[in-house]
């Protein structure tokens, strides 16, 4: 997007459920700032952006802790309830930043999914309750990952009286706060963030949530016409 170039990542392993969810599969996200994004990243200045981006793609992509609004259906990857699960690892690497980094990174992670073949697996043998069944992973098999509920991410930020989307660096070192509204297919609000010190009039936050919506309309197209296309091309490959 502009000069921020961000690179998304999926791994999937089998793991085991959580207590607390028996039923649901795991997504752990990570995003690392490469120290050539920007200046300040050298040494350790990029762990603070990284975790702060790390918790914002996490509150905007899987919800509260309910799992209401997540864009990841953890249920689809369960195995075996209480036994056997995928676990999703998503990682992230800004590799150039020249603002709006976690809508970029939002765009990347949607694609990044659209583009994962989840193995199927085969229960091998029947296990006790208090045996770990056997599984078999195929390596032919793959189950294509639902993408439909997978959210976008829309940022607006405030300088002066206006807000900006796709703001740059210039534009956001100006800024007195920031909001992320992550948006699902229909148009439903699933998650926001703030950032920056400067309190907000809900009457101006209401404003800057109806402008998501709008962008995040064409922000949706524009990926699945992206994904499309690069599906096309590596089938015509």
């Amino acid at each position: 997007m502009g000069k921020t170039e961000v690179i998304a990542s999926v791994k999937a392993e089998l793991g085991r459920p959580s207590s607390s969810a028996p039923d649901k599969g795991k997504v752990s996200i990570f995003v690392d700032c490469s120290p050539t994004a920007a200046p300040q990243f050298e040494g350790r200045g990029g762990e603070e952006l990284s975790m702060e981006l790390s918790a914002a793609l996490r509150q905007c992509l899987l919800g509260g802790k309910s799992g209401a609004g997540a864009g990841i259906n953890l249920s689809s990857l369960s195995i075996v309830d209480g036994k056997v699960c995928w676990d999703l690892y998503i990682d992230g690497l800004v590799v150039s930043m020249d603002g709006n980094v976690l809508d970029a990174l939002g765009a990347a992670i949607k694609a990044a999914l659209s583009n994962t073949g989840i193995p199927k697996v085969n229960i091998a043998s029947a296990a006790t309750p208090d045996e770990q069944p056997e599984v078999d992973v195929s390596d032919e098999e793959f189950l294509q990952f639902d993408t439909t509920a997978v959210l976008v991410i829309v940022t607006l930020t405030k300088v002066g009286r206006h807000y900006i989307v796709d703001a740059t660096s210039e534009e956001e070192s100006q800024m007195s706060s920031a909001v992320s509204v992550s948006v699902n297919r229909q148009g439903l609000i699933c998650g926001l963030t703030k950032r920056g010190g400067a309190g907000l009039d809900p009457s101006v936050i209401y404003d800057m949530i109806s402008v998501a919506k709008h962008v995040s309309e064409q922000l949706m197209n524009k990926l699945d016409s992206e994904i499309a296309a690069a599906e096309a091309m590596e089938e015509d490959s």
